[in-house]
């Protein structure tokens, strides 16, 4: 391709095919704010996010402005609150969510997160009450986001912890009826969680970073569809390996226009620049959707066999394509399959052919596979913890990151639909196969060993 050629090809992208920076995300440390007290940790909290995150809102639509690159979320990250609250109790922990969302509106970004814990081979009482505070932590606030990591290859898998969560998801759901369970939108259950991830519910800032890092997630569905619409308009001998090719140049692409804004927000508000996430994020917009894609590479059902092949091919040529154009890669990196979020993944659950048992084969070749899944309301905690375990199994045998967001819906029932608008889209509840049959398995507690190939040192 010629350089004039390359030039507009981009313009395209954004005018035409949805392509935007999905968020830029300011990672904060936060561990000089601690204090015994917890009004002055919220205090602490407050005064140094608004010192360094003030200028992140206008910084980003500058740069946007002067590129013409949307940018759909300015966002904040913080050290993991779970690590570093001390002797906090339960009403402690909602007292500094409710800091860290006036802070977060101060500032003007549209969540934060960093209230997690990370408990992947055991739980602190402080970790224990953090978890216990969040069904009033995520319905009493608007922005914090949470995320708990249960499970890294090197660990295992903490079934206590995720025997925990199953509860604590249903309170949730429950303390949040009125907006259809919405508060377990914000929660993420992880294995191997990243620590450098902008995208949420599960972004916070790791104890190996630096004071303040900009981490940014592109994003471009409707990029990777039309390019690939083209190619089969254009080649009547198509092959799967020139689809790939194309895909791996798209990713390329957007890649690059990802890491100048990114580079450029870091200058402008005095932080380090991290890295990009390569995921490919959705949105209900129709054109800007990975269920769309698979429908353009030949899947014209979505769940149907071939859907993990495809899939995989997507993921993988999407890597390729971001690693040959950063050198700063991080966070997920990997196809993003919320079926909220995603009007055709929505449609294909809502037709049927789309099953969870369907998304956890997916999950095995993509980062976050159970995503915004809605499941019905009278859904038991010990079947809500039996699907967590299924995706973290999923994650450490395979050495790679795999997460939940499930949120059983008050009220609801299979073929139901409930529907959050914005970001959050909508989706039908989708049925559980047996529920209440794994109380034996995830009751015994304990952990899951660590699988073999764990041991390399």
């Amino acid at each position: 391709m010629s350089r004039q050629e390359d030039i507009l090809s981009t313009v395209r992208m954004f005018q035409e095919e949805n392509l935007d920076v999905r968020t830029v995300t300011l990672g904060v440390n936060v561990t000089d704010c601690i204090s015994s007290n917890v009004s002055r940790f919220c205090e602490n909290l407050v005064k140094k996010i608004e010192r360094i995150a003030g200028s992140l809102v206008p910084v980003c639509e500058r740069i946007s402005d002067r590129y013409g690159i949307p940018v759909v979320n300015k966002r904040l990250a913080i050290s993991p609150i779970g690590s570093i609250a001390g002797q906090t109790d339960e009403a402690g922990f909602l007292q500094l969510a409710k800091a860290l969302d006036k802070a977060a509106e101060s500032v003007g970004v549209d969540l934060l997160g960093g209230f997690t814990a990370l408990v992947q081979k055991g739980t602190t009482p402080t970790e224990a009450r953090l978890m216990e505070s969040l069904p009033e932590v995520l319905s009493q606030t608007d922005r914090v986001c949470a995320s708990i990591n249960v499970a890294t290859s090197k660990a295992g898998i903490n079934m206590d912890a995720i025997l925990r969560l199953g509860h604590i998801i249903r309170r949730a759901a429950e303390r949040s009826a009125d907006q259809g369970g919405f508060a377990c939108a914000k929660l993420c259950i992880f294995a191997n969680m990243p620590e450098d991830n902008p995208f949420m519910a599960g972004a916070y800032l790791g104890f190996g970073e630096g004071e303040a890092v900009v981490n940014v997630g592109i994003s471009g569905p409707g990029v990777v569809k039309r390019a690939i619409e083209r190619l089969r308009a254009e080649t009547p001998d198509l092959d799967l390996q020139m689809m790939a090719s194309e895909i791996k140049q798209t990713a390329f692409r957007v890649t690059r226009v990802g890491e100048l804004l990114g580079r450029e927000v870091a200058q402008g508000v005095g932080a380090a620049f991290g890295g990009i996430d390569l995921s490919l994020a959705p949105t209900p917009k129709v054109g800007d959707s990975v269920g769309e894609i698979l429908q353009a590479m030949g899947i014209s059902r979505i769940g149907a066999p071939g859907s993990t092949a495809a899939l995989a091919m997507l993921n993988d040529a999407v890597k390729k394509g971001g690693l040959f154009a950063s050198s700063s890669v991080g966070g997920m990196s990997g196809a993003f399959i919320p079926v909220a979020e995603d009007s055709a993944l929505a449609q294909a659950a809502a037709e049927g052919t789309l099953s969870i048992e369907k998304l956890e084969a997916m999950t095995s070749v993509c980062s976050v596979g159970l995503d915004m899944v809605c499941i019905p309301g009278d859904t038991d905690a010990d079947t809500i913890s039996a699907l967590i375990a299924d995706e973290m199994a999923i994650g450490v045998i395979n050495n790679k990151t795999t997460a939940t967001r499930l949120i059983p819906v008050p009220g609801k029932k299979p073929g139901q639909w409930v529907h959050w608008g914005g970001l959050f889209g909508a989706s039908p509840i989708m049925a559980i196969r047996a529920p209440g049959a794994s109380s034996g398995f995830v009751r015994c507690g304990g952990r899951i060993p660590a699988p073999v190939h764990s041991f390399k040192n």
